[in-house]
């Protein structure tokens, strides 16, 4: 009886102390959580997946982007003449977030599309076809098996102020553990002499371009630049502003309207800001009806605009410094168009359009930034090239865009040196990025980000026991498998002293 009671409780013991350790020390559920973004740009819509930890910390979950996916064809503006195809051109990219979040998951996905400048300027010059557009994409939405919260267009000022809150999320700047030796880019950042507490955001796309920054002296002129964070327990008040029909494409079109203007009734147009030997032929209809350009219509004796390329970087720049109007400043200092801008302030990161341009020209590096001088010198050097040598070397290109390189370069230069006022020193400062860690710089993560203070924090998943009942247990199991063993040897091995006493 004793051997079995011995035995028992010997295995009771064992049992207990694995079972307790196993139970204790098993991995937890992830509690991961996922949102959609749709970035509905004026030339094309792209589809962001992002996931979080349903505990969060300070009131922001720490969202990262898991997935991208480019929708075919135009921006939903494109389709201003047959609204009805703008919502299923997203279904391609609706299927692909399916896969990717598990399919459990998909009702409590919350899902949300933001149209920017191009939908900006179709509400402003075709408000009832700007309304069916954003319906039939409603109704795309509506019927993916995600949770739909909403498809609007959004302000450029949130949408300046959004890619503001990404840009410091991935650099680090709210909360630094984030991405723990992602890229060269954080150390570059922070082993600057001067290295300031946020860094700006310069957002250039097709129709319009943002700057925001945190200003070093607050002012109230005019206070509707003004916006206020509060991230990671802290507030921030942020500068914002957004140049509507100042995006590469929009910046394009004004400047041949410009060029238009200045010419004689001639059909044909001799263009620096292309290469030389290259031709367009543009509809004089199509120039003139976006808001951008309405203004600057006059009557032409022709229906078609011949542009021919001549190649020249400084008659380009010079035609693209009347875009800027620095003829007045009501404030105390001003950007372009009498647009206020207090004095830049710390490191400013570029990325978008900026990125696209400049990372094409060879002009972004993670190493040191480029100086003014060489990034000038490389713009002016690309745009004296003969358009049947720049297409035979970039053949991979599209003709479209490959044409614009030497306008948009020469247009990035001009909007940071005469519109922002970037000098050879300041110069130093912009970096210009296209993705830091696995997340692409822009302002859906910011918008993620901004929307996760909405949905409500769970509590994290922890162990059964405290770590004091877990080691409390431990303790008691081990004492009584010790004392087990014990007595079944003092059982099984008497001291002498007790032997001789029996006999």
């Amino acid at each position: 009886k004793i051997l079995l009671i011995l035995g028992f409780l010997s295995a009771l013991a064992v049992i207990a102390l694995i079972a307790v350790a196993v139970t204790q020390n098993k991995p937890l559920l992830k509690n991961i959580k996922y949102g959609i973004v749709l970035d509905a740009g004026s030339s094309h819509t792209n589809l962001y997946v992002y996931e979080w930890p349903a505990e969060k910390e300070n009131n922001t979950g720490v969202v990262q982007q898991v997935e991208v996916c480019k929708v075919k064809g135009p921006g939903i503006s494109g389709y201003s003449h047959a609204t009805e195809k703008a919502g299923p051109s997203l279904e391609q990219c609706l299927r692909q977030a399916e896969e990717v979040i598990p399919s459990k998951q998909h009702q409590e996905t919350p899902i949300y599309l933001g149209a920017t400048a191009g939908m900006r300027l179709l509400s402003w010059e075709n408000k009832s076809a700007a309304d069916k557009v954003l319906s039939s994409v409603e109704k795309t939405l509506r019927s993916a098996p995600f949770n739909y919260q909403g498809a609007r267009i959004i302000s450029g000022q949130e949408e300046g102020a959004y890619g503001w809150i990404t840009i410091n999320y991935l650099l680090g700047n709210f909360k630094q553990v984030l991405y723990q030796g992602q890229s060269g880019w954080t150390k570059l950042l922070h082993s600057l002499k001067f290295i300031s507490e946020t860094s700006g955001a310069l957002d250039l796309g097709g129709a319009s371009t943002q700057i925001t920054f945190v200003p070093n002296e607050l002012s109230s002129e005019p206070p509707e630049n003004l916006l206020c964070f509060r991230l990671y327990g802290k507030d921030y008040l942020v500068y914002t502003h957004s140049f509507l029909c100042y995006g590469k494409d929009q910046a394009l079109q004004q400047k041949l309207a410009e060029d238009l203007q200045a010419s004689t009734s001639n059909s044909s147009l001799l263009d620096p800001c292309f290469h030389q030997g290259y031709q367009r032929t543009i509809n004089i209809s199509d120039l003139f009806k976006n808001p951008c350009t309405s203004t600057k219509k006059k009557q032409l004796p022709f229906s078609q605009l011949y542009v021919q390329g001549e190649g020249d970087y400084q008659k380009c720049r010079e035609n693209i410094q009347k875009l800027f109007n620095k003829s007045y400043c009501p404030y105390s200092s001003c950007s372009f168009n009498g647009i206020y801008l207090p004095p830049l302030q710390g490191d400013f990161a570029a990325f978008s359009a900026f990125y696209f341009v400049m990372n094409f020209l060879n002009l972004t590096s993670e190493q040191s930034p480029v100086a003014l001088d060489k990034v000038t010198s490389t713009i002016k050097s690309f745009c004296a090239r003969p358009w049947h040598e720049v297409k035979t070397a970039y053949h991979q290109i599209k003709e479209k865009y490959l044409s614009e390189y030497c306008f948009s370069g020469a247009y990035i230069l001009s909007l940071l040196e005469n519109g922002y006022e970037f000098t050879e020193k300041n110069w130093q400062r912009i970096r210009f990025l296209g993705k830091i860690g696995s997340s692409d710089a822009g302002w859906t993560l910011g918008y993620m980000l901004n929307l996760t203070n909405m949905i409500p924090a769970e509590e994290p998943a922890v162990p059964p026991l405290s770590h004091g009942s877990y080691v409390g247990l431990m303790v008691l199991c081990s004492l009584v498998l010790v004392t087990v063993i014990l007595f079944a040897w003092l059982l099984f091995h008497k001291p002498k002293c007790l032997q001789k006493g029996i006999v």
